[in-house]
């Protein structure tokens, strides 16, 4: 039997009181991801671990059955993995925002949404300007990109920017969570006042302010660490012989490489409300018929939510059930080796609170053959009743790989 997970990043969320007490998922309208819970099995299962923050990066590689306190250094590691940077031993990999202040306040976490092409050319700006032997920055995707300081200290008290919309940032700066980290913070904390000096008076941002646009006028650097030791899924679950991850988000093509798939770039893709689902479907179509096991990832519907924006993450919760859960389905319910369907969110973004959080989130696991439960359709509510129950750690994943 083959396996694919597909996930919609931050498609979970609350009741909403304007869609008449309704979660999302409840109120969208979802034929596909309804089909595979009234066909399959439904439960909940708790992605971030107690005592970490509820990141993409805990989240994900939770779902893969990866035990945080063994493996978690953060998103930096991750995204040096998906970008081919080698970190040695002494090297500390920090995510590295491009994000927008105004009036000493922070904005937006993504400064409008930049174009990587766009991005590539502050990025490599920054780094004739900051950039020595010890720091080095390198260009990412979109918004999202990597600092990397040889001999860093990775125990530092960071905050995301797309947890504090419209909060100062001086406040926020990087802290010290023991007294030998305190001169990589202060590196840190140097590297963001200078950049926000350079990027005001690069002509680019010159342009955006002039064109209306926000400007990416600083860097904001978080969730550093070192490379994680993580056993590839290969070697866990001997069925996958060959695997693929599927994503625009270069942190989950870091998870995906660590833990021993082959990374699908799909002409396209996005991670935003306008990313190729058709694209990104016939490319896991395709995959399935090589590999035992793909991981499909939509970031949408968590940019929707960090944007505090309902009717657009309604409208990519519709999008990935009709454009790409739809089209799979359809395709490899003719396939001659049966197909292992998993459907779930890595964790809430709800709109009303613009950020992540760690409650359950439903999944479905799905396959020719299987004994259904009760559940009808597929969301938060109805998953409480579902037949699998609350899974933690990798309850999951061995679940859906073993049946």
């Amino acid at each position: 039997m083959k396996h694919i997970i597909i996930l919609g990043d931050g498609m979970a969320d609350w009741k909403v009181k304007e869609l008449g007490d309704k979660t999302l998922l409840q109120y969208a309208n979802t034929p596909y991801m309804d089909l595979l819970a009234k066909n399959g099995r439904v439960g909940r299962l708790k992605t971030v671990a107690d005592g970490f923050h509820p990141g993409s990066e805990v989240a994900n590689s939770s779902i893969l059955g990866y035990d945080q306190s063994k493996v978690y250094e953060g998103r930096g590691p991750l995204e040096a993995a998906s970008i081919g940077v080698e970190l040695a031993p002494d090297d500390m990999a920090i995510r590295c925002n491009l994000i927008c202040i105004e009036n000493g306040n922070i904005k937006n976490h993504s400064c409008g949404r930049l174009e990587t092409e766009e991005a590539d050319v502050l990025i490599k700006f920054l780094q004739e300007k900051l950039g020595s032997e010890r720091v080095h920055f390198y260009t990412g995707i979109q918004y999202r990109h990597l600092l990397v300081i040889k001999g860093g200290n990775k125990h530092l008290k960071c905050t995301p920017p797309h947890d504090v919309p419209g909060q100062p940032f001086m406040p926020l700066l990087v802290k010290p969570e023991i007294p030998e980290a305190k001169e990589t913070a202060d590196l840190i904390n140097d590297l963001i006042l200078k950049s926000q000096k350079l990027l005001a008076d690069h002509p680019f941002n010159k342009q955006r302010v002039a064109e209306g646009k926000d400007p990416a006028n600083s860097i904001w650097p978080w969730a550093g660490g070192y490379r994680p030791n993580m056993t590839p899924l290969t070697v866990t679950y001997p069925q996958i012989k060959r695997g693929a991850v599927i994503t625009a988000v270069d942190l989950i093509r870091g998870i995906g490489r660590l833990a021993g798939l082959r990374c699908i770039n799909v002409e396209g893709a996005t991670g935003l409300y306008d990313t190729n689902y058709e694209g990104k479907a016939q490319a896991a179509i395709e995959a399935l018929k090589t590999d035992d096991f793909v991981y499909l990832h939509v970031e949408a519907s968590d940019e929707a939510g960090h944007d505090g924006n309902l009717k657009l993450k309604l409208q990519t919760i519709e999008d990935l059930d009709r454009r790409l859960i739809g089209p799979i389905y359809e395709a490899v319910k003719n396939f001659d080796e049966p197909v292992s369907i998993a459907v779930l969110p890595d964790h809430p973004t709800p709109v009303a609170l613009r950020t992540h959080t760690n409650e359950p989130i439903p999944f479905l696991i799905y396959y020719p053959g299987i004994e259904a439960d009760s559940v009808q359709t597929f969301d938060e509510i109805a998953a409480v009743d579902g037949s699998y129950g609350l899974f933690e750690g990798d309850g999951f994943i061995n679940e859906f790989m073993n049946n």
